[in-house]
């Protein structure tokens, strides 16, 4: 019974992956909004390594249409703005000598429904990938049937694993639903 409960476990963490991975690439689609997640990509050489901006800048919204950067070292201004125009974020940096602002501009229709069919990829291979999951747990199964599992203890934990995958599944499209109304709202 352990290897039933370790496998159906398995597949949970597989799914469970699923759902962080899908979680951090819906929040780097930027959606009309100010987000700070859409810099998490973004290295800056400081010092001669390569670290997150995040490490040397605080990093805020301070309303719904810009994202403020204040960087804990004068000298880092030019790194910085360098870093987020070579990015893909798509915005140009404005420096005051204190801060740098990145305006975040209206999406257009056009716009709007390409990061909608971005994140319906992306919930898509969420969702492959919790099926995969789902695919192999049933194989480890059925291995352990041969191995001399009772067949009903193996058809119990196929309900059980299939039970999971839905929920995951339900997970993935509440995800998908809640990020597309965040991009097609105006």
């Amino acid at each position: 019974m352990m290897d039933v409960n370790s496998c159906i476990n398995d597949a949970q963490e597989k799914m469970d992956m699923a759902i962080m991975y899908l979680d951090e690439s819906l929040a780097h689609i930027r959606a009309g909004k100010a987000n700070t997640r859409i810099l998490d990509g973004i290295r800056v050489d400081s010092y001669g390594s390569m670290v997150a901006l995040n490490n040397v800048a605080a990093i805020s919204t301070p309303d719904a249409k810009s994202i403020v950067i204040k960087p804990w070292d004068k000298s880092m201004f030019r790194v910085i703005e360098k870093a987020i125009i070579d990015s893909e974020v798509g915005i140009m940096p404005e420096n005051n000598g204190e801060i740098i602002r990145l305006g975040i501009p209206p999406l257009t229709e056009e716009r709007r429904k390409t990061l909608a069919k971005q994140a319906a990829k992306d919930a898509e291979n969420a969702k492959i990938s919790v099926r995969n999951a789902r695919r192999e747990g049933i194989d480890h199964l059925k291995k352990l049937q041969k191995d001399g599992l009772a067949e009903d203890e193996v058809k119990d934990a196929e309900v059980r694993l299939q039970k999971v995958h839905d929920k995951y599944i339900k997970k993935v499209d509440e995800m998908f639903a809640a990020k597309e109304k965040e991009i097609m709202t105006v």
